[in-house]
């Protein structure tokens, strides 16, 4: 984990609320690590993204942002590793979680580019969501699909394929955020399917369950970090503007006084 920071506001300090030390769980169990060789270390990358991106984040932002980037850096480098939509999707469902409520738009989409190009990947590939496919999709063509044609079918197909033989495919958390992702925009979020789905897939249901619990944790934690940080935020405004209030109402009294002084002694 990265060191405790400090979130600065109007010139005051003051040590960041508890938001998401559990996030620790997300990255922990199952992670292989880089080989060697001409593959970037985590260090490296972690410098591509703060060269890509340096304007300051705030840190209840940057300290989970960190520990992405670490988690993904491994993934990314495995030997087992390849893209895959379902993945992307869950990444992408992550950090706009992570992400809402940030203070600009622009700068949450200028991170999360610096974020993917640091890992010498795609944005634009990122962004190519599966959220319209899963929309028009039922609970029961979406557990079918392999009885059925179409691209996204068959990119569930071939993650069904590389799942089912051993060391060709890499699954990780995001992987198992993704899925629930599709069952949520399918409206088919019944535990019965999400059965099935992991059935079609080749996926350990157990796996996903346990990564899924972890993830909705987070966003508890998450939640009431952000609504810690916005009454520190309010707080803050709130000196900063009484302050003010305080100055011009001392230099007023100055003014006055000097006023008078200068007519007493005329």
């Amino acid at each position: 984990m990265t060191r405790a920071s400090r979130v600065q506001l109007g010139g005051d300090e003051e040590r960041e609320p508890r938001a998401v030390r559990n996030w620790e769980e997300m990255r922990s169990g199952s992670l292989e690590s880089c080989t060697t060789g001409n593959l970037p270390t985590v260090a490296e990358t972690k410098l591509n993204f703060l060269k890509a991106y340096k304007r300051p984040i705030p840190s209840i932002y940057n300290t989970v942002l960190q520990e992405l980037i670490v988690q993904q850096h491994l993934m990314r480098y495995k030997k087992s590793y390849q893209y895959d939509p379902v993945f992307a999707l869950g990444f992408v469902t992550v950090y706009d979680q992570l992400m809402d409520g940030y203070p600009s738009n622009e700068d949450r989409e200028a991170i999360f580019k610096a974020y993917i190009e640091a890992l010498n990947e795609d944005p634009a590939q990122y962004r190519l969501k599966l959220e319209e496919w899963a929309r028009s999709q039922s609970a029961s063509s979406l557990v079918d699909f392999a009885s059925r044609e179409g691209e996204v079918e068959d990119i569930l197909k071939d993650i069904s394929e590389r799942a089912g033989s051993k060391g060709s495919f890499s699954y990780s958390r995001f992987f198992a955020v993704g899925l629930f992702r599709l069952l949520e925009l399918a409206n088919a979020s019944e535990p019965a399917v999400l059965d099935k789905l992991c059935a079609a897939l080749n996926v350990n249901k157990k796996s996903v369950d346990r990564d899924l619990d972890v993830y909705r944790n987070l966003l508890s934690k998450l939640v009431q970090a952000k609504e810690l940080l916005k009454e520190y935020v309010a707080r803050e405004k709130k000196k900063i503007e009484e302050r003010a209030a305080s100055q011009k109402a001392s230099e007023a009294v100055t003014k006055c006084l000097g006023e008078y002084q200068s007519a007493a002694a005329q």
